[in-house]
């Protein structure tokens, strides 16, 4: 039996426990770490698709040690709900992260997201206001406003005719879901993403393998090629007022780290804090203790830490 983070021993004096919790009905599976005399703000870590609480085995240990976290599956994935008829997309998570910041954690928080998790956990971050201590995205999805416009001319529109109806067969997303959910192709997959592959072993695959096994783990993936695109990072940035940190992979093949570092060097508020790290799109799962290191030093400068 490969084991999870949930029953890993840990260094932190009070290791990781599941916190089962309920947003709209449906259970969460939820982890805190609470050692004795927590120090700073309360840690939240939001997984990106397809991953869940697992994939914060390296970190949850180290960031425990001295301070209070927090980790959820969010719903749809890992082994929270997966309901039918849910809207799955960032308002969804967005309201997910927020009630449980407020019901369970109950104190400032800082919201630290990977891909979409990092959209999840920005928009979050942006509702909760004062709430939020801080917010850090690694490598994290979303688009600006001036990503957003239809594409024009009669061959960009028949692509996205063309394309969009045939990602819309019933028959092919569960073929292409059926291979996906593969473990060879799970590995093939990190593989392309982590730059070092130390990490991409049989605990990780069987993490993401694990909750596709589920019986409403389908429907959730046929929502993908219909999720909303969401808020425009530029206005929550704006929204924001908590101190925001920037952690990039910056060899990540998926998002072109180089070129979405400069679009956020644009718009994120004067003060952020950006650490680069040569690594790939989940750099706090292949780099971790490089990731630990640089949260730790930023947690130590915030107001009153």
């Amino acid at each position: 039996m490969i084991p999870s983070i949930d029953d890993q021993a840990t260094p932190a004096l009070i290791g990781p426990r599941s916190e089962p919790w309920t947003y709209g009905g449906h259970g969460v599976h939820a982890l805190a770490s609470r050692p004795p005399k927590p120090q700073g703000p309360a840690i939240l870590l939001v997984h990106g698709f397809g991953a869940s609480t697992d994939h914060w085995r390296y970190n949850i240990p180290a960031l425990a040690e001295h301070h209070e976290v927090h980790a959820l599956d969010l719903l749809g994935f890992g082994r929270s709900a997966k309901p039918e008829g849910l809207a799955y997309g960032g308002g969804l998570w967005r309201d997910q992260l927020v009630a449980y910041v407020r019901e369970q954690i109950g104190r400032p928080t800082v919201l630290v997201g990977n891909s979409l998790g990092g959209f999840a956990a920005l928009a979050a971050g942006a509702a909760l206001g004062s709430e939020t201590a801080g917010v850090v995205l690694i490598n994290a999805a979303g688009p600006f406003s001036d990503e957003q416009a239809e594409p024009k001319g009669w061959g960009a529109i028949t692509k996205r005719t063309i394309g969009g109806a045939l990602l819309r067969s019933p028959v092919l997303q569960r073929l292409l879901f059926e291979n996906l959910r593969r473990p060879a192709t799970i590995r093939r997959t990190l593989n392309q993403v982590y730059i070092d592959r130390s990490n991409v072993d049989d605990a990780l695959v069987e993490a993401i393998r694990r909750p596709s096994l589920d019986p409403g783990a389908f429907g959730v993936f046929r929502t993908v090629f219909d999720i909303p695109r969401g808020q425009p990072l530029d206005e929550l940035f704006a929204q924001l007022k908590a101190p925001l940190l920037l952690l990039w992979g910056i060899r990540d093949p998926w998002i072109n780290a180089a070129g979405r570092r400069a679009a956020f060097q644009r718009h994120a508020p004067a003060a952020t804090t950006e650490v680069v790290l040569d690594a790939g799109h989940c750099p706090h799962d292949e780099v971790p203790e490089q990731v630990n290191a640089a949260l730790l030093e930023w947690l130590s400068s915030l107001p009153d830490a």
